[in-house]
């Protein structure tokens, strides 16, 4: 049984909060994409957790974890959050594995990186990390995967800064490294939970491009960076917020502007904590772009959407979400590739009236109060895809589902 979650908007949706949560009944946990650019965080009664690149299924004990061959690894940044791990009392020796075939992170490749953003003619807003430098490597078959610091001939060939940096962190990472697809093997018929990076809108085919990542975030990623076949593939999770953010430059059709919204979006940053986990970035806010999540649904044939951040709205009097665009008279439901048209548009709207109480306690669907099911049911009737996980709050306690996921759709 193969279970991949995605990101349905711009990322920082909570996947990692769901991928923990659903860890404690999967056999392995494997990330598919991505690399320290992503942020993912994880709240329990005892401690908060900030991860990067270890798979969010890492903080439950004896769980293992791969980091996929779709991703990009710094070797500086794997072992300082490893040991920021250990620091708070996780014990994750023997627990977790790298895809020999996943490439890495070079500090070169960050200089390059924050060089190329200076002189793009259209910034995009990256950030400095060398993740889409390094993919864009890959792509130019120059790139150096795990395995291949291992090859003594190629090693030789490497620029002396690529081996002086790699040399201290050899031995570690051999001890981590498999090949994916005979270590898969026995996990055939077991529950095998993948996990993405960013948000759909940010892949780099899907997404609004060129303000986009460089890794897979469409659930399709789980295959060519998880190493299955797409016909092992048995249900694809999409998880979203109760209303929309972004960071970074790029097209935002449904964000808050002050002259019509007042100061909602300092509001939603405050409640909903809306800070960058790796940059610290303030996000973008906007109101729960429909338009957008009906198109991740199709693009990604989602069977199971994940509701999070709903608790972020128990104190409005009103909840209002994007439903549409308007792009020079005319009216949009479809969305569509053109920068120019996001940029342009100007949100349709619709209301909704709030609870004006807390859901923190919510336990069951039945348990929410009607106003909170109405916005829901009007999510679900819109993108005909049904709601089945909700989370009314940031600790992986507050949580609950709806039916069984760990079934083939």
């Amino acid at each position: 049984m193969n279970l991949v979650v995605i990101g349905a908007q711009w990322g920082d949706e909570g996947k990692g909060k769901i991928v923990d949560f659903l860890a404690e009944d999967a056999d392995l946990i494997v990330r598919f994409s991505g690399g320290a650019n992503a942020g993912h965080t994880i709240v329990t009664e005892e401690a908060t957790y900030k991860l990067h690149l270890i798979p969010s299924g890492i903080i439950y004990p004896g769980k293992k974890v791969v980091l996929g061959t779709g991703m990009v690894i710094d070797p500086e940044a794997l072992f300082t959050e490893l040991a920021d791990l250990t620091e708070q009392e996780v014990d994750w020796k023997g627990r977790v594995f790298i895809s020999d075939r996943a490439h890495l992170v070079l500090p070169d490749y960050k200089a390059e990186d924050k060089d190329l953003e200076k002189k793009r003619f259209n910034p995009i807003g990256t950030t400095g990390r060398g993740i889409g430098v390094t993919y864009a490597h890959k792509s130019h078959r120059d790139g150096i995967r795990l395995v291949d610091i291992f090859d003594s001939a190629l090693w030789a060939k490497m620029p002396d800064s690529y081996r002086t940096f790699l040399e201290p962190f050899k031995a570690r990472l051999k001890e981590m490294m498999v090949d994916m697809i005979p270590f898969l093997q026995p996990y055939k018929g077991k529950k095998t939970l993948f996990e993405g990076a960013q948000g759909v809108l940010l892949d780099l085919d899907w997404g609004t491009y060129p303000y986009v990542s460089s890794g897979y975030s469409a659930a399709a990623g789980a295959c060519l960076g998880g190493g299955i076949g797409p016909r092992e593939v048995d249900r694809v999770l999409g998880v979203f917020k109760a209303y929309s953010t972004r960071v970074g430059n790029g097209p935002f059709p449904s964000e808050f502007d002050p002259d019509r919204d007042g100061e909602r979006e300092g509001l939603i940053r405050e409640l909903g904590r809306e800070y960058g986990v790796t940059t610290g970035r303030p996000r973008r806010i906007g109101y729960l772009d429909l338009v957008a999540l009906k198109y991740a649904c199709r693009v990604n044939a989602i069977d199971s959407l994940v509701l999070t951040h709903i608790d972020v709205y128990d104190e409005l009097d009103e909840v209002t979400a994007c439903v549409a665009y308007e792009y020079e008279g005319k009216i949009l439901t479809d969305f569509p590739a053109s920068v120019e048209v996001l940029e342009k548009a100007v949100p349709v709207t619709q209301t909704f009236k709030g609870w004006k109480t807390s859901l923190k306690e919510c336990k069951d669907y039945a348990s929410l109060p009607e106003e909170a099911r109405d916005y829901i049911e009007y999510i679900e009737d819109y993108c005909q895809t049904s709601v089945d996980v909700i989370g009314v709050g940031y600790r992986r306690s507050e949580t609950f589902i709806r039916k069984e996921l760990w079934t083939r759709s």
